[in-house]
């Protein structure tokens, strides 16, 4: 499925709050954070001419999230950025004093920090970020997983020191249980999707994704013409957009959403023009993207500032972890999970259709960026549906 935006908002401005969070000074601000994580480190930016001829465009960039923070994915940049966050607001109400970005570091925030337990429903990669922060700064994280979420990425988060919590059915199922089982304990709920009256958390999630945008301008030897960046709930895709929208003005990239045809939220909410929940049906391949039910404000931004929005299936998924993972033409390989490589599948998709083709004005002068959100956080899925580990991919060079 492919849908042009035709929502009434589409190109009007961003509402304040989101402008504040998702741009500039969104940026600045998690910038600074990140300056003090001593396990921090830009990540890689690369250049697939190889594929870029193949696909009939001037040049192809991936943001390769698989090396974030030690976590294999770019959700590291937003829920331990929330928690460390909430902390030191929690400890400057405690202490009466304002406070510098490492302050996580000292007794008397760790000791605030030890009465504050932080809990999220995850597919896999968010709880681990809210885990790592917690642990960062001396609180204590519940993660609520659901049937789908597999053992080795709740190995995963539990080596964090999160208590593990597991509920029957979908992600969104799991959703509802830790806000419940928060409001019943007095937990802090980091959410990476919103609902009525629980925006400002999820609001600094995405603010932390603002990070690679800002890198990956830094990066690129031009701006991108076009950008294909998948979904899920939305918060990755609105927090990119937005930026690029609001940093690049009218030079900004034509930006599509990608989402999985078989979990396709914010493709469903375009098409009705708000926000709805979606069947599940048959689980997709791509489960860090596996939501029925879009984050309004995510929606709130994309609605505005999206240009399309399209859906890949499971084959396509998979086709593109292995044309990373096996270079030609002189391009890396790129260890790519098969949630990961769904923004490159959308343009692999798009490419080698002429419909799609024109309506994004996608041709030989194009200069396309797409993100891998995720290495592989499941290494035995991976080796699974690539044939290769890991291991293997990583340094091969056509």
């Amino acid at each position: 499925m492919f849908l042009l935006n035709q929502h009434a908002d589409y190109r009007s401005a961003l509402v304040p709050v989101d402008a504040e969070t998702l741009g500039g000074a969104g940026a600045d601000a998690i910038g600074r954070h990140l300056a003090e994580r001593i396990d921090h480190a830009v990540t890689p930016l690369h250049a697939l001419p190889g594929l870029a001829a193949e696909l009939g465009i001037a040049a192809l960039h991936v943001k390769d999230e698989g090396h974030r923070l030690g976590l294999g994915s770019f959700k590291a940049l937003g829920g331990g950025y929330a928690v460390i966050r909430l902390v030191l607001e929690a400890a400057e109400a405690r202490l009466g004093r304002k406070l510098g970005e490492d302050a996580f570091r000292e007794p008397e925030v760790r000791a605030v920090a030890a009465e504050m337990t932080f809990a999220c429903a995850t597919d896999g990669n968010h709880g681990r970020s809210v885990a790592q922060g917690a642990q960062l700064a001396g609180a204590k994280a519940v993660i609520v997983v659901h049937a789908g979420v597999s053992e080795e990425r709740i190995a995963a988060i539990a080596r964090f020191g999160a208590q593990i919590m597991r509920v029957a059915g979908t992600y969104d199922d799991s959703v509802v249980e830790a806000a419940r089982i928060a409001g019943e304990k007095g937990w802090i709920v980091v959410s990476d999707t919103s609902w009525d009256g629980y925006e400002r958390i999820p609001g600094l999630v995405m603010q932390g994704y603002t990070a690679l945008v800002r890198e990956a301008l830094e990066q690129l030897p031009a701006r991108p013409t076009h950008v294909f960046v998948q979904a899920g709930v939305g918060g990755i895709a609105a927090a990119v957009a937005a930026h690029l929208a609001l940093v690049l003005g009218e030079a900004r990239p034509v930006f599509t959403v990608v989402d999985p045809a078989r979990a396709a939220c914010i493709v469903e909410a375009a098409r009705a023009g708000r926000p709805v929940k979606v069947a599940h049906g048959e689980p997709t391949v791509m489960a860090m993207l596996e939501c029925y039910e879009p984050s309004p404000i995510a929606w709130r931004v994309l609605s505005r500032v999206a240009d399309a929005f399209m859906t890949v299936e499971d084959a396509d998924a998979v086709a593109a972890m292995n044309r990373l993972a096996r270079p030609k033409a002189g391009d890396p390989a790129i260890v790519a999970g098969e949630s990961g490589c769904a923004g490159l599948a959308g343009l692999m998709r798009a490419a080698a259709d002429p419909a799609i083709r024109s309506a994004l004005g996608l041709d030989a002068s194009s200069r396309v960026l797409v993100i891998n959100t995720e290495g592989a956080t499941d290494p035995e899925r991976y080796a699974e549906l690539v044939g290769l580990t890991p291991a293997e991919v990583g340094g091969r060079v056509a």
